[in-house]
């Protein structure tokens, strides 16, 4: 691929994300750092007939997925069914009981899934985890590529790539699709949060209003948007960017202070729209996970086109069985945790810690799960002006309106430490552009 000329910017367009404010920020020992996103010029690839599968997959696993969240806040008959233990659904932390027999508009509770896969050295896409509360990414590549076009404005062009900037009016259309009437917001915590400048940017590109809990206030049962000069306009859906436990102080977390009073109330009488749903962390859970093959077996009747990394539950008898026997060659992650860390490789424990680990295993078997460690298909990156090889995953992007649609781009993270499969940023990872060939 030509993308040769862009390698010769990378100083230049790394300084103007910073300068944009293409930052990611986390809080560690109770403290709020903000760090450089690093962003390499050597995109990934992807193929138009390997990407169709990947489309094709994606969609399925997302329809299949959304069924599920439905079923489990209404009639709960794959529970029923035996297809899920009740057990991995109740006692997981994204069950929330206040959402039982809610029903968002459209009957759409994902609106927006971050898919995170890897690719091994057999060619094979696995999918590793499912994204359904507050996935968030899809700004990076988009304001990458915006800033790669003012080097060489043909490349995309020259090189037959599909276009990444629909993504915001994919976005709006999610938006129009499930407003009750009213403005769109996106609903930001505000500037310290780790993901404050995509809040901004895809607020700008799609053109909501980007709001806090401040001016958003619920009156008469409907929500409305408040100005500085106390000017109120109706608002009828939003793209929430705080979890759950923090939306509204009256239902969830009372302590919560960047959330709404009563939203959830309008929102049960369908008053106003939210995306992604509450709720939804009932099937982003990493138990969970495990059975959505089955998920897309028992809902639409079809044979999962993406497969999971070979997983095991130690909840079951004989999964604990296999990973006692095979735990220096698995790798364990706690189903409660997220952004890279929970993870823990079975052959880097000392004899010490594998013991105090397995303990803690057979203590608390939903906890865990297990899974092959998958060799990573290797990708180029620039490290101080060489080429080296590092390992990546893709976080696919779908959008559900009137039917699910496959972003034909997506965020690819990558590590920096040769050593390493983490790539999450909140782990010093970097990012790349995501080329999806269009012939």
């Amino acid at each position: 691929m030509n993308y040769e000329k862009l390698i010769l910017h990378s100083d230049e367009i790394n300084e103007l994300l910073a300068r944009y404010g293409v930052k990611f920020g986390i809080y560690k020992n109770n403290e709020f750092k903000e760090q450089l996103f690093p962003y390499d010029m050597i995109p990934r690839v992807i193929g138009s007939e390997e990407f169709a599968v990947l489309e094709k997959g994606l969609a399925q696993r997302v329809m299949a997925l959304n069924l599920f969240i439905k079923d489990i806040y209404s009639d709960k008959k794959i529970i029923k069914d035996g297809v899920v233990p009740e057990e991995f659904v109740y006692a997981g932390s994204g069950f929330l009981v206040e959402c039982d027999a809610v029903t968002p508009p459209k009957d759409i509770y994902s609106h927006i899934s971050g898919i995170d896969l890897v690719q091994g050295k057999n060619g094979e896409w696995y999918v590793l985890e499912d994204n359904l509360r507050i996935p968030s990414g899809a700004s990076y590549p988009m304001i990458a590529r915006e800033l790669c076009r003012r080097c060489n404005p043909k490349l995309y062009v020259e090189n037959h790539i599909e276009e990444n900037r629909n993504y915001s009016s994919l976005l709006r259309k999610v938006m129009d699709h499930v407003n009750t009437g009213g403005h769109s917001v996106i609903l930001s915590p505000g500037r310290y949060n780790a993901a404050y400048f995509e809040h901004s940017y895809l607020a700008e590109k799609t053109g909501a209003h980007l709001a806090t809990g401040a001016e958003l206030i619920v009156e008469n049962d409907h929500l409305y948007f408040q100005d500085y000069s106390g000017n109120k306009e109706k608002v009828g859906v939003v793209y929430r960017r705080i979890s759950d436990e923090y939306l509204d102080p009256m239902t969830f977390n009372k302590e919560s202070v960047i959330g709404i009073p009563h939203i959830y109330d309008i929102y049960r009488k369908g008053n106003v729209a939210l995306i992604n749903a509450p709720g939804n962390g009932v099937a982003d859970d990493k138990g969970i996970y495990y059975f959505v093959p089955k998920m897309v077996k028992y809902y639409l009747g079809e044979e999962p086109i993406l497969q999971n990394a070979p997983t095991y539950l130690p909840y079951y008898e004989e999964d604990m069985a296999y990973v006692l026997e095979h735990f220096d060659d698995l790798v364990l992650k706690d189903v409660a945790e997220a952004g890279g860390y929970g993870v823990v490789f079975g052959n880097t424990m000392t004899k010490e810690e594998k013991e105090k680990f397995i303990a803690m295993l057979k203590n608390e078997p939903r906890r865990f799960i297990a899974q092959e460690v998958i060799d990573f298909l290797d990708i180029d990156i620039l490290d101080e002006g060489a080429i080296v090889p590092r390992k990546a995953d893709l976080r696919a992007f779908v959008l559900m309106a009137d039917q699910p649609y496959v972003w034909k781009s997506g965020l690819t993270r990558f590590s920096r430490n040769p050593d390493s499969f983490i790539v999450n940023s909140s782990q010093g990872g970097g990012f790349k552009d995501t080329w999806v060939l269009s012939q």
